[in-house]
């Protein structure tokens, strides 16, 4: 499993940071950390299977419905 986040659509509003803090940071700003790259997608590495619980209900919670699972 990987999470993919349409940078487009998200908001920064960390929801997901506060739901899966193993795999979603922010930085002393608030900003996702992944925002820093400049991409228009961030795709992580693979992730355990035991991080899939919680990046469901991130990608769930997100308000811009920006994370999907792939």
């Amino acid at each position: 499993m990987r999470v993919q986040v349409d940078l487009r659509k998200c908001q920064n509003n960390a929801l997901c940071v506060f739901t899966a803090p193993e795999v979603f940071t922010a930085d002393e700003m608030g900003r996702l950390t992944f925002h820093q790259s400049g991409a228009a997608e961030y795709t992580s590495e693979p992730l355990p299977d035991e991080l899939l619980g919680a990046v469901e209900e991130a990608a769930d919670c997100c308000p811009a419905q920006a994370i999907s699972l792939i």
